[in-house]
């Protein structure tokens, strides 16, 4: 077939029971047989592995011009133009969307008390991450059908109008519901905001600038946790959310009167309607919808348990369901056939989904490896992991001034998700396999952060050239789709194999299976209960430790392997300058 070519559980720890938590963002699933992909034939094998040949040749003369005539998404001069104006507001709407993911994290045992609600503060961040997952595959087709402008303007009402619930909130109830109601705005504004730049920006510099956009995304997220902390400890966490409500209103206006974009459909907004695939639509948030709900009730509670095994039962036959409204009913699909059959971005989004799913698992792991194994302290654990952040947003930085000077994406990607495995390697051996050291670890963590930011700009900018003109939008919806539920996949599978080492290898020690379950439950509350054992039970723990964080590491390098691997499907195109 003719490609088009074109333009997210803390181990046996708890602030409260462990949610779903979006750390992209924004972090196995369904292996991929790539034999299936297809190819066009021996005789182009190398331009299948990212190497022009002679056609390819002629479509550095011509960029646009690929696949039979088919034009390649370009970008909007107009548009481009204004980016100087639009950013900033852009901006704002990308810093909240990460700040709020982090600002509750230290807000959670105020919360709970407040609210006389400790046990559930975990479905806080749960029912958010859920609507925003099942929120965001729907904005790529939604900003096609009604326009980008109002879909982004939508996002930011239905964010701030959730913040502002949220601070008002009388009781636990209220505040998850006004939670899940501020996740569909959530979920559209980064979506909607990836969209828009590739409207705006040439393929060839769209890497550079989501370099720029993932450094504020991280510096919302790194200022997050320490802001919530403070204003929960001074004027009160309901200033966490009610603080969010007017900067979402001053992103609103920034937008409203700096967006000018020009005018494509005049049709009336009942017309507009009639083009949704309600059905498909339904689908896809209730298969999403249970699928992390089973994950998150497996991870947190057991996976023997009805609320963990229906729900997951039931996800598979609604995915399958969803696929074939898609391919068989639907009009105006919100995942064509074309874009589930095309191999780069199957590819590209496997890709996504195992880097996330395994290198995010680890970075979650690597603060509890450096409090439960070496004895630091929560602030000290969090300092290690600044150099590992910064590489990231280098890494991404670095990947799209790259594309930029090259137009080519597809050996850095593979180069990219291949550092990530050496390095988690590397952290696994140094997790006390051949060695135990923390400048190692943290060397290691940095070299995964920068492969993962590369690869998280390249694979993005390889779904937009692989896409065709009208699959833009669509296409750059579903990577984030695929990159949220990466990271929950993940952190599940992680947290599950640490968890069962743990215990297992707690019972072995103490030779007790009570002595064990009651320092599971110990742990569980807080780590700080290893200090209040007598010395030689606390080193047995710590070691304890060690073993089931090591088994997590395992775990995520075998999971980064299929990132690698996936890397090798893409196919290479020219970008659009």
């Amino acid at each position: 077939m003719p490609r088009k070519a074109s333009e997210s559980t803390p181990l046996l720890t708890e602030q409260a029971p462990t949610p779903i938590d979006a750390i992209d963002h924004d972090t196995g699933f369904v292996a991929a047989n790539t034999a299936d992909y297809g190819t066009k034939g021996d005789n182009q094998a190398d331009a299948e592995h990212g190497q022009m040949d002679t056609e390819a040749q002629e479509e550095d003369d011509n960029p646009q011009q690929q696949d039979g005539g088919k034009v390649q998404y370009t970008s909007e001069p107009d548009m481009r133009s204004q980016m100087k104006y639009i950013m900033p507001a852009l901006a704002i709407g990308v810093f909240l969307s990460a700040a709020d993911q982090t600002i509750i994290v230290s807000s959670y045992g105020k919360i709970g008390s407040d609210l006389d609600a400790l046990s559930e503060t975990s479905w806080i961040a749960t029912a958010y991450f859920l609507s925003l997952t099942s929120a965001q595959p729907l904005y790529g087709k939604l900003s096609d059908i009604f326009g980008r402008k109002p879909c982004l303007l939508f996002a930011y009402l239905v964010f701030g109008l959730g913040c502002l619930f949220c601070g008002l909130a009388k009781d636990i109830n209220q505040l998850i519901a006004a939670r899940a109601f501020a996740g569909i705005g959530g979920g559209g504004m980064t979506t909607v905001v990836s969209i828009l730049l590739s409207d705006a920006i040439p393929l060839q510099e769209r890497g550079t600038w989501q370099g720029y956009v993932n450094i504020i995304y991280a510096t919302g997220a790194g200022c997050g946790a320490p802001l919530g902390g403070l204003l929960a400890d001074g004027v009160g966490w309901r200033w966490s959310f009610l603080g969010q409500a007017p900067l979402c209103l001053l992103a609103f206006f920034a937008v409203f009167f700096l967006l000018k974009l020009p005018s494509k459909d005049s049709t009336d907004w009942r017309s507009k309607l009639r083009r949704i695939d309600f059905l498909g639509a339904l689908m896809l948030v209730l298969a999403i919808f249970t699928l992390l709900f089973g994950l998150d009730r497996g991870s947190n509670v057991s996976w023997r348990v009805k609320e963990c095994l229906v729900p997951l039962c039931i996800s598979f036959p609604l995915f399958g369901a969803f696929l074939f409204i898609e391919i068989k009913v639907a009009s105006e699909p919100f995942a064509p056939k074309r874009i589930i059959l095309n191999r780069s971005l199957v590819a590209s989004y496997l890709c996504n989904f195992f880097s996330f799913g395994g290198w995010l698992a680890a970075l979650f792991y690597l603060p509890l490896y450096f409090q439960a194994v070496e004895g630091r302290s929560a602030s000290k654990a969090g300092v290690l992991l600044i150099p590992c952040i910064i590489s990231g947003v280098s890494g991404s930085l670095f990947g799209g001034l790259y594309m930029q000077k090259t137009g080519k994406y597809y050996w850095i990607t593979v180069l990219a998700y291949s550092s990530t495995v050496l390095g988690l390697l590397g952290i696994t051996l140094l997790s006390g396999v051949v060695a135990q050291s923390t400048v190692g670890i943290i060397i290691c963590s940095c070299v995964c952060s920068f492969g993962n930011g590369i690869g998280v700009t390249t694979t993005l900018i390889a779904l937009i050239a692989n896409a065709s003109r009208e699959d833009q939008a669509i296409a750059t919806a579903c990577s984030y789709l695929f990159r949220s539920l990466g990271s929950t996949v993940g952190v599940s599978l992680t947290s599950t194999a640490a968890n069962q080492t743990m215990r297992s290898a707690l019972e072995q020690r103490l030779r007790s299976g009570a002595d064990a379950d009651k320092i599971v439950e110990g742990v569980k509350r807080t780590l700080s209960y290893i200090k209040t054992l007598d010395p030689q039970t606390r080193a047995i723990v710590r070691q304890c430790y060690l073993l089931s964080n090591r088994a997590a590491f395992i775990l995520d390098t075998v999971i980064v392997l299929g990132a690698a691997a996936s890397a090798w499907a893409i196919k290479e195109k020219t970008l659009s300058r």
